[in-house]
């Protein structure tokens, strides 16, 4: 029989919990099990924190009400029907204290997505059991401009998280070099995410571009090691830069967002000088990030202090546009993108 629902409150606001005992995070070797009170309690820890994450971004919600399981299926694009699922528009119900922003998708096609406003917003999506938030990196009132480059380090096969961060301590170099300040969190998961305030005056096309731009430097300063190949059977072992997270309607899971992984582990901010011989996804989880914030408070609170300019790493683009470099693939499910080469697997290409 369903345990009662409780309520909590966060920040001011009571928050309706049902089945607070269901099981989303079962036990492993190394963590209890975790139920939905558990996450909900996570979330509302973290509120603040994660709030400057969200705060006014269309946000995507990837939910997983029956649990975090082997078994679970995941909806696809394909097939919609699964028990794992990302919701882009807001649930029918929500109360009225969430807020929407009103997003194009790259089909042309429009939807409204929760916008969070407050943490009681947080809470009530991990109820209806959300366990990521994918934010776009844009703000509510000029849903067109993104006001963040987003570099994300993602570990290929035969490679791991020391070579993920070997690559790390190159970007922050380079970041540097263009006078940028990024701040590192992990994924969640292998990977490393690093997220650069920008003004909100360019358009995606552009952001994307930089992010082409910054990869391919990486890549001449760590070759062999570092891969902007879009296509999985070019990339080898090499830590990629995935470059189409700055498209449109392509989100990155948030800083202190928990990953549908064993142990609900957390995409963490981290200090740059922290990620050597970091085991991630043992040290940050639901049961220990709260209070690492609560010692160290949010180690991204100073993201917002100041807004660079993209126009070294658009030089840079358009350098290597120059000497014969083009555009580079969408992904698949993306319509035919201006600029764009043709978009064909190297393997399946007619000669």
């Amino acid at each position: 029989m369903p345990t009662p629902a409780t309520e909590i409150e966060v920040a001011g606001t009571p928050v309706r919990v049902s089945n607070p005992d269901r099981v989303i995070f079962p036990a492993t070797d190394s963590t209890p099990a975790a139920t939905k009170l558990d996450v909900v309690g996570y979330y509302a820890s973290v509120g603040e924190a994660i709030l400057r994450a969200l705060h006014h971004r269309p946000t995507t919600l990837e939910r997983w009400p029956k649990g975090v399981y082997d078994d679970i299926v995941r909806a696809t694009r394909s097939d919609p029907h699964g028990d794992a699922f990302y919701q882009k528009r807001i649930p029918k119900g929500a109360p009225p204290y969430v807020e929407t922003a009103r997003i194009a998708f790259p089909s042309g096609r429009f939807a409204d997505e929760i916008c969070p406003t407050e943490p009681a917003v947080v809470a009530w999506a991990a109820q209806i059991g959300t366990i990521t938030f994918h934010p776009w990196p844009v703000r509510r009132d000029d849903v067109d401009s993104p006001d963040e480059l987003r570099i994300d380090l993602d570990p290929q096969p035969g490679t791991d998280f020391t070579d993920v961060v070997k690559v790390a301590g190159q970007a922050r170099r380079l970041l540097g070099d263009l006078g940028y300040r990024g701040f590192p969190k992990t994924s969640g998961n292998r990977g490393v995410h690093i997220y650069v305030r920008i003004e909100p005056r360019w358009t995606f096309t552009d952001v994307r571009h930089a992010a082409i731009a910054f990869g391919r430097e990486l890549e001449r300063r760590m070759p062999g090691e570092v891969t902007t190949k879009w296509w999985k059977e070019e990339r080898g072992e090499t830590v990629f830069v995935d470059y189409n997270q700055n498209a449109r309607d392509r989100t990155i899971a948030s800083a202190y967002s928990l990953r549908p992984l064993p142990g609900g582990p957390v995409s963490t901010p981290v200090e740059w000088d922290e990620l050597e011989g970091l085991d991630p996804r043992r040290r940050f989880t639901l049961r220990t990030v709260p209070d690492r914030v609560a010692r160290l408070g949010d180690l991204h609170a100073e993201i917002d202090d100041a807004h660079h300019s993209l126009e070294p790493l658009l030089e840079m683009y358009a350098r290597d546009e120059a000497q014969g470099q083009t555009d580079m693939p969408y992904p698949p499910d993306y319509p035919k993108m201006p600029g764009e080469p043709k978009r064909v697997q190297p393997s399946k290409a007619r000669p």
